[in-house]
């Protein structure tokens, strides 16, 4: 399943595009900090494609832009926090919330975790890689991913959707790989640290419905941006 864990066909949705688009006006907004010109502010920039792929309307876009910016008058503040455990049949994850009110979001977390394990700073970490998460498509045919991840100074490289390649990077690498792969042929339309689980859990159908369902309920919730799952499947 890889590293990020996607709801299946969550586009399908009106309220979890909805919740899509909170997700991002967070990101709008938090990278917006340093700047409310994307063509100034790489980070902006990518969020703002993100954002652009999945339609969110313009004006919601802008709001958020201008509101991290501190155009608006507002005061925007969100703090991170990461949580760690285990769904159901001992399936690692690791939890990335953006929030508020911290106060409330653990406690939030800790009751949508109770068909799991919610565990301690550290007790899941060590079964996962943190890494740089490149998304990036191809701009012609001829461009080679293999060729294009050496090149560029990639550790790994695979198949994402819509025919793009997820590059892994080493943490401190995320950047200067992002600026090469336009060189290779490839345009970036995300990039972030996250988590790459070292193994993943097999189960059963049954068993990845079960899985499916518990990580659509973390998913859901307002203050989770992603979330990183050692799973097959």
């Amino acid at each position: 399943m890889g590293a990020q864990w996607k709801a299946k066909h969550k586009d399908l949705a009106s309220n979890a595009k909805g919740r899509v688009f909170g997700k991002l006006s967070k990101e709008l907004m938090i990278a917006a900090r340093n700047g409310a010109d994307p063509d100034m502010n790489p980070r902006l920039r990518m969020v703002v494609e993100q954002a652009r792929k999945v339609s969110m309307p313009r004006e919601t876009l802008e709001r958020a832009i201008k509101k991290g910016a501190g155009l608006l008058g507002e005061t925007v503040h969100f703090e991170h926090a990461t949580y760690e455990g285990y769904a159901p049949h001992r399936v690692p994850l690791i939890v990335e919330c953006l929030t508020d009110n911290i106060k409330r979001t653990v406690a939030e977390i800790r009751v949508l975790f109770r068909k799991g394990q919610l565990g301690s700073a550290g007790s899941v970490a060590w079964e996962f890689d943190h890494v740089g998460l490149i998304v990036a498509a191809p701009l012609s045919k001829t461009a080679d991913a293999e060729t294009a991840a050496i090149e560029a100074g990639a550790q790994e490289f695979e198949p994402a959707e819509d025919d793009a390649t997820l590059f892994i990077s080493a943490l401190s690498d995320l950047d200067l790989v992002c600026r090469a792969l336009p060189d290779f042929g490839f345009k970036v339309l995300s990039a972030q640290l996250g988590y790459r689980p070292k193994s993943n859990v097999e189960l059963s159908p049954s068993e990845l419905e079960e899985v499916e369902a518990f990580l659509a309920i973390i998913d859901a919730h307002d203050d989770v941006q992603n979330v990183y799952v050692g799973l097959t499947g």
